[in-house]
């Protein structure tokens, strides 16, 4: 099968950033699926990926952490998947990527792809669903659509990125009041119409910016960009009490003395724990994914592709990992074999 990876880690522009090669197509064992993909959505952990390290790799590694494909095999063990079922997942951290014709996934952390979705519409979700519905209903321990979360407030900081978009929906439809950051007439744009209630500007003072709303405190704070630009405000805005979750990392140390009095709570999002672990849970992966795809139909919860490039090739792939890498994309990039 042809698959497309890198060997070094250079900048997007550079000729073999990103190359296309041939491999043995993987034989599926246990819980495997082998899927044939057909869309692929770039995040910023392929981009990160990617970027760091400074070694030459021994062989190419494929990138990819979003897919939608139709199911070719299985593995013995498998129970929730058949062979031709159309299914849409995030995958493993340890496992090759999606950027291949074929790839292997443990059937645990796939869900059935939305049925009123396209190949290219359905591929931007699972990656950020699954981010933004732990970090929300298990990380925040938000019960969704508890008659309670209509007197809560959550603050989301970079209300326009990929799990921003669907952080806000989620909120929204979990009851709560959302205040979602956005600081050009687009973002904000996008914001409000992906289920944020009122909006802030991150590029300025975020604890001016709730006080002028009316807010001294937030309930629940979720955070998507910058952690160490708004780790202050963080502490100074979350009510006593609450909780916040952040799914960036720190570059320099945070001060969680400054949560003590108010017995704060905070916790990091890594969608890629339950795989790259193994843990006992693994298969609520699957039981978020199928839930997303319920909303998804109903219409109650939106995709948020906003842009689609066609075929899966490198060119493509580059030009989805230059967009990414402006940090000013709204929604998601997806690169799909679909001829519309």
């Amino acid at each position: 099968m042809q698959a497309i990876g890198f060997q070094q880690h250079l900048p997007i522009t550079a000729a073999n950033s990103l190359f296309t090669f041939e491999t043995l197509i993987p034989a599926p064992k246990d819980h495997d699926l082998l899927v044939e993909v057909n869309a692929v959505a770039v995040n910023p952990v392929d981009v990160g990926v990617r970027q760091s390290g400074h070694t030459t790799l021994k062989k190419p590694k494929i990138l990819g952490w979003d897919a939608v494909g139709i199911v070719k095999k299985v593995g013995k063990d498998v129970t929730l998947f058949k062979p031709g079922e159309r299914v849409f997942y995030a995958g493993s951290f340890k496992r090759p990527g999606c950027n291949s014709q074929y790839q292997l996934v443990d059937e645990r952390i796939v869900g059935h792809a939305p049925q009123k979705l396209l190949n290219a519409q359905a591929a931007a979700i699972p990656l950020t669903a699954l981010t933004a519905w732990e970090a929300l209903f298990e990380q925040l321990a938000i019960k969704p659509q508890n008659p309670q979360n209509n007197a809560a407030v959550i603050l989301i900081i970079n209300g326009a990125g990929g799990v921003g978009s669907m952080a806000t929906q989620l909120a929204h439809w979990a009851g709560l009041k959302v205040i979602a950051s956005a600081s050009r007439p687009e973002t904000i744009s996008w914001t409000i119409k992906h289920g944020a209630d009122l909006t802030v500007n991150h590029h300025r003072n975020l604890v001016t910016e709730v006080h002028d709303l009316g807010y001294k405190y937030v309930d629940y704070l979720l955070e998507l960009n910058d952690l160490d630009g708004h780790w202050n405000e963080m502490a100074e805005l979350i009510k006593p009490t609450g909780q916040i979750v952040s799914i960036t990392e720190n570059r320099q140390p945070i001060d969680l003395k400054k949560l003590t009095k108010k017995r704060a709570k905070f916790a990091w999002e890594w969608m890629f724990s339950k795989s790259y672990y193994q843990t006992a849970d693994l298969l609520t992966q699957h039981q978020i994914l199928e839930k997303v795809a319920d909303l998804l139909n109903q219409g109650k919860l939106q995709s948020t592709l906003t842009k689609e490039l066609s075929p899966i090739n490198v060119a493509n792939l580059k030009k989805a990992h230059q967009l990414v890498e402006t940090n000013k994309m709204i929604g998601k990039v997806v690169v799909s074999n679909d001829d519309h």
